[in-house]
C-alpha cells in the first residue's frame, strides 16, 4: 500500500521534513554546483565543454553545442502529424492565455492637479530559458516558456536543453522553439547550462534573466547564481497535492496522485484527506495503477511516495485546507464535492485545478494555463510563469508648473529632515530659475 500518514501523529521534525521535500537534497549538492559554476566563470567555453562532455554528451565542442538550421529542419521532419496537431492546439491555447495577461505599455494618470504618475512596461532584453530532459522529453516546458517570452516581446531568447548521448536535441522541443521564433538553442543541461547563460562565455551569450524548472542540481545552481542574474521563480523537483473529501472517487484520487509522482524519485506527491475510507481505497487503487506503468516510471513513483509523498490523513476538511496552505504546493487538484466553494480558502498554490474533469495533466499540456510553477513552498510568494516574468516596469512621472508648486514644499521639507542638502537645493534653486 501507499503509506498513509496521520498528520496528528507527526513529530515537529517529521512534519518539517515533509514540508521541505527535495529541498533537503538541494542543500547537499550545493558544493558540486559551486564547483561547476567556478570552473565556467574562470575558464569560459573550456569549462562548459568539460562538464558538457561529462554530463551531456561525450562529443560536445564549442562549435557544435549550438543547434544548427539543419537540425531544426530535421526536427521538423521527424515530428509525427498527430503530435504536430497536439502541439499546435496547445500553442494556440497557451498563446491566448498569455496574450490576455499583457498590460498596457504605458499608463500615466493625473493623480492631482499637474501631477502625473504611472509606469511604462518594456520586455526584458535577453532571457535564458531552461528546458529539462533528463527523465524524458519536455516539449510542454518549451511551450510554457517560449510562448510568454514571445508574447512579452523579448528581443533575444536563448534556450538551453540537454541533448541525448549522441548530441541530438529532442525534435518536438525544437519544433516548438521554431514555432515561437526561437532559433538560438544550446545543447546543454544541468548546472553547466545555467552557469553558461548566467555568466556568458565566448560561445554562449549572457542573459539578463534565466527561468525554467530543473533538478536539484539546477535548483542549487540557481541559488548560487542569485546576484549574478535574475534566476526567476524557484522551480525545482515536481510536487502536487490532491485535496479530497469523503465524496471523492478514490480511483480518480489514486490516478492523479501518480501524475506528479512519476516525474522522478525526488518528486513529492500527496493525497490529503480527512476521509479514512478514501485514504485506504486510494492507497489500494494506486498500487493497481502502479503496475500499469513502465518499470522506470513505477520506480520513480515508489521512491517519491516513500520519501516525500504519500497519503496525509487529517481530522477535518479545514485541517486539510490548512495543510495545503502551509505546504504551498506547486500543483493542487481540488477533488471535493463543491470545489468552487473552496477556491476562496486556498491561498498558497502554484496552480489550483478545480473538479474531477481538470486533472493536472490537462493543465500541463492543453488548457493553456502555465505549468511552470513555484516549488519548495515558494508558492507563498511566487506566481506561475506568465508574461510578467519577461516584462519590467519603469515608473514614470511628469510635473507641470502647477504640479511642481504643489509638491515642492513637501520635497524640500523631507529632504531637510533626512539631511540631503543637494536634494533640497535642487528644489529651491529650481524655483528661482523657472
Amino acid at each position: 500500500m501507499v503509506r498513509i500518514i496521520k498528520l496528528a501523529q507527526l513529530t515537529p521534525a517529521e512534519r518539517a521534513k515533509l514540508q521541505r521535500r527535495a529541498e533537503l537534497d538541494i542543500d547537499q549538492v550545493l558544493p558540486i554546483a559551486q564547483q561547476v559554476i567556478t570552473a565556467i566563470a574562470q575558464k569560459g567555453d573550456a569549462g562548459v565543454i568539460e562538464y558538457a562532455r561529462k554530463f551531456d554528451y561525450p562529443g560536445a565542442t564549442a562549435t557544435n553545442i549550438k543547434v544548427t538550421e539543419e537540425e531544426f529542419t530535421q526536427a521538423r521532419e521527424l515530428v509525427e502529424p498527430e503530435v504536430k496537431r497536439a502541439v499546435e492546439q496547445a500553442f494556440r491555447n497557451i498563446k491566448a492565455v498569455h496574450q490576455g495577461q499583457m498590460p498596457q505599455p504605458i499608463h500615466l494618470a493625473e493623480i492631482d492637479s499637474g501631477i502625473f504618475a504611472g509606469e511604462k512596461i518594456t520586455p526584458i532584453p535577453r532571457v535564458g530559458l531552461y528546458v529539462p530532459r533528463g527523465r524524458g522529453a519536455f516539449p510542454s516546458i518549451m511551450l510554457m516558456l517560449t510562448i510568454p517570452a514571445m508574447v512579452a516581446g523579448v528581443e533575444k531568447i536563448v534556450v538551453c536543453t540537454p541533448p541525448d548521448k549522441e548530441g541530438r536535441v529532442e525534435p518536438v522541443s525544437l519544433y516548438v522553439a521554431e514555432m515561437a521564433g526561437v532559433k538560438e538553442v544550446y545543447k546543454l543541461g544541468g548546472v553547466q547550462a545555467l552557469a553558461a547563460i548566467a555568466l556568458g562565455t565566448e560561445t554562449v551569450p549572457k542573459v539578463d534573466k534565466l527561468i525554467g524548472p530543473c533538478s536539484v542540481y539546477g535548483a542549487a545552481a540557481k541559488r548560487l547564481l542569485i546576484g549574478t542574474v535574475d534566476v526567476g521563480l524557484p522551480a525545482g523537483p515536481s510536487e502536487g497535492i490532491i485535496l479530497a473529501d469523503e465524496t471523492t472517487d478514490p480511483q480518480l484520487a489514486a490516478l492523479d496522485l501518480l501524475i506528479e509522482a512519476e516525474h522522478g524519485s525526488d518528486s513529492a506527491a500527496l493525497l490529503v484527506t480527512h476521509s479514512e475510507t478514501v485514504a485506504q481505497k486510494a492507497s489500494q487503487f494506486a498500487l493497481e495503477y502502479l503496475e500499469k506503468l513502465p518499470q522506470w516510471r513505477k520506480q520513480f513513483c515508489e521512491d517519491g511516495l516513500a520519501d516525500y509523498g504519500g497519503i496525509i490523513l487529517t481530522s477535518s476538511l479545514q485541517e486539510s485546507i490548512d495543510f495545503v496552505n502551509d505546504y504551498a504546493p506547486e500543483h493542487l487538484e481540488v477533488l471535493v464535492e463543491d470545489p468552487l466553494s473552496l477556491l476562496g480558502k486556498i491561498n498558497n498554490a502554484g496552480e489550483i485545478l478545480l473538479g474531477k474533469y481538470t486533472p493536472s495533466s490537462a493543465a500541463t499540456y492543453a488548457i493553456g494555463v502555465n505549468a511552470v510553477l513555484p516549488t519548495g513552498g515558494f508558492a507563498r510568494s511566487y506566481s506561475a510563469v506568465s508574461v510578467f516574468d519577461f516584462l519590467k516596469r519603469s515608473t514614470v512621472a511628469y510635473l507641470t508648473s502647477q504640479g511642481f508648486e504643489t509638491v515642492k514644499q513637501t520635497a524640500k521639507t523631507l529632504a531637510t529632515y533626512e539631511e540631503f542638502p543637494a536634494h533640497g537645493m535642487a528644489i529651491t534653486e529650481r524655483d528661482k530659475l523657472l
